[in-house]
This record gives structure tokens, C-alpha cells and sequence, in this order.
């Protein structure tokens, strides 16, 4: 399913329908026959999956009797937000599998702790990195298409400085060593990546860390992968792993709380934030002279 619009405002709907229901001792089958709609349309309604239609949602309102309360007003504001496009749609047509669902959380979480190999973290990227990167990894992507995906990198970028009606995202951002040395570009791509990187990490709300070669092989280092925390109470941390195939979306509490652990390892074991600038500049000006 593509992810053009904000994803939060279905899963609080979803969690809120979910619980009224469990409340009142309901099966799926039970309310679908009330209200003589489908047991699958219930059921997307409740797992936040697809566009909530306003009719729905005001008949459960009724059925559940919860009329002209705060929560009714929460879940028909949540509706209309949950319809509203995001900015990303407008890059659909070039977009990875799964990529829009990833910018959504992205657009939306109070902080995001992500992990690349052998990268660059890509709202700590340059244009000019970004562009080179996407040559030599997708060549058969036409100019327009790399000028495209470029485009949303760099808009991807504006969540660390301003948001609308949300304070600016919250990065922690690790990377392997081996992203510091790769080669991406030319050697003056790469001395202005790693310029920008260093500028970049001293900003209040972005922790930069390097994972240096001396540390151990930890389980989730092998991958890239972002752990994504909101604000909201109602807002349960979601995982988004790439692979070579699009991005996996990992919501089961278990799971997302071992990420948690697993992201908190590599943070150990991560150079400090002071360590890892001057590890970046001692690269730059060896590597990259």
C-alpha cells in the first residue's frame, strides 16, 4: 500500500476504534453486522491500513456511544488528518518500495535513531554526495529521476530545522567507519561530505556517532536500519529496516523493544560525539587530501 499520507493519525484512530470495541466486549463480526459493513473493512479500519472513510467512523461513534465527547472530536480530526496528502507524494513515481512509508515516519517522529553501513545518513548528506551515490548504485535511472530522488533527499533534510505544528526531529545517528572511507564521488565530493557531516553534528538536536573498525561485530550492524519514537502516548516506536528489496516495517512491541536494546549497544559502542568529528577530520585529511 503506498504511504502518501501522514501515517499517525490512523494508528491513534486505529488504536482508539480497537479499544472501544474491546471495551464494550465486541467481536469484529459483532459490529460489522450492526452496522452492516464488511468484517475486512472493520478490520482495516482497526489496523490503520487505507484511507478511514468519515461515514465509518461516525457510525462507530454512534454505535459505541461515545457522541459529542473529546474523544469524538480526536477521532473526526484524525480522520481529516489521516486524508491530508504528505509532501512526499509529489516524489511517489521514483520512490523505492516502501520508501514513502519510511519518509512518513520520518515526517512524523519526535526523534529517529538510525543506523547506516556503508553510507552516509541521508538527512546528513549533500546533494552532491546524494547524487553521486544514487549513480553509482541505480545507474539506469534516468537524469530526471536522479534529480527527483535528489530533491526529496535534500526536502527529507528540512525535518531537522522546521515542521509544521511539530518541533524540529531529534537525529542520533550512527555510522560505520567504513562509510568515512568509501568512496562516494569524487575526493571533492567527499572532503564536502565529511565537512558537512562535521557542521552538521554539532547542531542541538543531532548526536553524530562513528562505529569504528576496533569495535565488535554487533547483531544489528550488518544492516541499515532507523528506530523511530514519537511524542504521543498513543504512538507505539515503529523500526524500519532497508534492504536491497524496499524497507521492512516492524511494529510488534517484542521486537521494536529488542531494536531499542540492539541500537542502545551500538550507541556503547560508538565512538563519542567529539571522538567521532575528529575521526571524521583525520579521514578527510588523509583519505580525501
Amino acid at each position: 500500500m503506498s504511504e502518501q499520507n501522514p501515517i499517525l493519525p490512523r494508528r491513534r484512530l486505529a488504536l482508539e476504534l480497537r479499544r472501544l470495541r474491546d471495551e464494550a466486549g465486541l467481536t469484529l463480526e459483532d459490529v460489522a453486522t450492526d452496522l452492516l459493513i464488511s468484517t475486512s473493512k472493520l478490520s482495516r479500519l482497526e489496523n490503520g491500513q487505507g484511507s478511514p472513510q468519515a461515514r465509518d467512523v461516525r457510525d462507530l461513534i454512534r454505535h459505541y456511544g461515545v457522541e459529542n465527547t473529546q474523544l469524538a472530536t480526536r477521532l473526526m480530526r484524525w480522520v481529516s488528518s489521516s486524508r491530508r496528502q504528505g509532501w512526499w507524494a509529489d516524489y511517489a513515481d521514483s520512490m523505492q518500495r516502501g520508501l514513502d512509508g519510511y519518509v512518513a515516519y520520518e515526517s512524523e517522529a519526535a526523534v529517529a535513531r538510525v543506523y547506516t553501513i556503508p553510507v552516509l545518513p541521508v538527512l546528513l548528506q549533500t546533494g552532491d554526495y546524494a547524487l553521486a551515490q544514487y549513480q553509482s548504485m541505480e545507474p539506469w535511472r534516468s537524469p530526471d529521476e536522479l534529480d527527483q530522488l535528489v530533491r526529496l533527499r535534500l526536502r527529507r533534510q528540512d525535518a531537522l530545522t522546521a515542521r509544521e505544528g511539530m518541533a524540529p526531529l531529534r537525529l542520533i545517528a550512527i555510522t560505520h567507519e567504513c562509510a568515512l572511507r568509501q568512496w562516494v564521488g569524487s575526493a571533492q565530493t567527499m572532503r564536502a561530505a565529511l565537512d558537512h557531516l562535521v557542521e552538521r553534528s554539532t547542531e542541538p538536536n543531532i548526536e553524530l556517532r562513528v562505529l569504528p573498525f576496533t569495535a565488535p561485530p554487533l547483531f544489528t550492524s550488518t544492516c541499515m536500519y532507523a528506530y523511530f519514537e514519537f511524542s504521543d502516548a498513543l504512538d507505539r516506536d515503529v523500526v524500519n529496516i532497508e534492504t536491497h528489496a524496499g524497507f521492512r516495517h516492524i511494529e510488534t512491541p517484542e521486537i521494536v523493544h529488542q531494536y531499542r536494546r540492539h541500537y542502545d549497544d551500538l550507541r556503547n559502542a560508538a565512538l563519542s560525539p567529539e571522538n567521532s568529528r575528529a575521526l571524521i577530520r583525520e579521514i578527510q585529511s588523509g583519505q580525501f587530501s
